[in-house]
């Protein structure tokens, strides 16, 4: 008989054979400290008896051991349950939900906000329901966003990345040939879908001329939002940075990043999230958020807007930035992210090695997550890291960048 089935053992050998093989390594909990285990295989996670530094996580503000946070959960779990139990056009919708759709909308200043159990289903979720003809996408755009063109089935048109005059090109000719097939413009929808901040790269979208392009051939446009959601003007993302409310369509976000929960958002008009509530499959066929994720979410969002945690993040990125820059290291981006760029994906493995072996956890990040040629290190503080943390990371970089020989 036939063998149908799937090899396997030939694709873990291909992927360790290419410095391919991931492996997970448990932490005992998710700050800028902690305890980490040795990577999985063996029956029971170890941990490792010396204390590291996390440079590496999404927890931007620092917020998963708040006790503020924490109690919010707890006091959600207690008063409305540990999760929601069905969808939330079933039974599952409750008052925190409401209370944190409430607080989205205030900041991001739509109309209405409705939350996902994951980003992954919001992204995919909101471009399948509203349907579009035709999509514009920039080309480092995350997955979510890619597979939720896939499954609406439209027709995808990506632009170079956080290129506003490509984008105009790539509107202009598709309105000629929309012309030429006798098409008026207004028999097709589309949308511009663009990260505001890219989560490799740590680069900004410049969505003010994104939005100048999109005016000028009617196109809507979508901004992802999870990794700046919390960090900028009033706990909002470059969407409220820039005072571009009434002109970006559609915002989607995380919970799981600087909020410290789990979970994401989409905001906009009130029709817009009627129509997602409706048509988004990842919605209406999901149980609801959990109602202490969305507790702490609300909760973390408070936090955000009224304490001093976006400054305290944006200082020790600074500073961080500067030292490595200082050493000779070469730093994209213009956000919290700051990917440390190495090119040859076995150096940038080494410099993680030998930044880990000084207790400071930054892994390697390469192909084909980044492009071939671009292996780097992304470097990530957290507001709750002090200055001797940040000096603690910059030793352990210099060191293992002299003796990889990279510095």
């Amino acid at each position: 008989m036939a063998d149908r089935g799937f090899d396997l053992e030939s694709r873990l050998e291909t992927l360790e054979e290419n410095d391919l093989k991931r492996a997970l390594s448990p932490v005992d909990r998710v700050a800028e400290h902690g305890y980490f285990a040795e990577p999985s295989g063996g029956e029971l996670p170890v941990l490792e008896t010396a204390e590291a530094l996390v440079f590496a996580s999404n927890n931007y503000l620092g917020l998963t051991d708040d006790q503020r946070i924490q109690d919010a959960a707890r006091q959600a779990a207690a008063t409305v349950g540990t999760g929601a139990g069905a969808s939330r056009l079933v039974t599952g919708d409750t008052m925190v939900h409401r209370d944190l759709e409430r607080q989205l909308a205030e900041v991001k200043g739509t109309e209405r906000a409705l939350a996902f159990s994951s980003g992954y289903a919001a992204n995919v979720g909101t471009i399948t329901a509203l349907e579009p003809d035709v999509v514009f996408s920039d080309e480092l755009n995350h997955a979510s966003i890619i597979d939720g063109c896939r499954l609406a089935n439209a027709e995808t048109v990506v632009y170079d990345h956080c290129d506003a005059a490509s984008l105009r090109s790539k509107l202009a000719a598709r309105a000629e040939r929309a012309a030429r097939d006798g098409r008026e413009a207004a028999d097709e929808s589309w949308l511009i879908v663009t990260d505001s901040v890219f989560s490799m790269d740590g680069t900004v979208a410049p969505l003010d001329a994104i939005c100048d392009a999109a005016e000028e051939f009617g196109a809507w446009v979508m901004a992802d939002e999870a990794h700046a959601t919390g960090l900028y003007a009033n706990g909002g993302g470059v969407v409220q940075a820039e005072g571009l409310e009434d002109r970006v369509h559609v915002q989607m976000g995380t919970l799981s990043k600087a909020l410290a929960s789990q979970g994401g958002y989409v905001a906009g008009s009130a029709e817009l999230i009627e129509c997602v509530l409706n048509d988004a499959r990842s919605f209406v066929f999901s149980t609801g958020l959990a109602p202490p994720a969305a507790a702490a979410a609300s909760e973390a969002l408070h936090v955000a807007r009224h304490g001093g945690a976006r400054e305290r993040l944006w200082e020790n990125v600074a500073h961080l930035r500067d030292g490595l820059e200082s050493m000779g290291f070469e730093v994209w981006g213009d956000s919290q992210i700051l990917p440390v760029v190495v090119g040859d994906r076995r150096d940038a493995i080494a410099l993680a090695d030998g930044v880990r072996e000084r207790d400071v956890v930054a892994p390697a990040i390469r192909p084909p997550t980044v492009p071939e040629g671009t292996s780097r290190i992304r470097v990530v503080p957290m507001a709750t890291h002090d200055r001797n943390d940040i000096i603690a990371c910059l030793e352990a970089f210099r060191a293992a960048g002299e003796e990889v020989g990279l510095l």
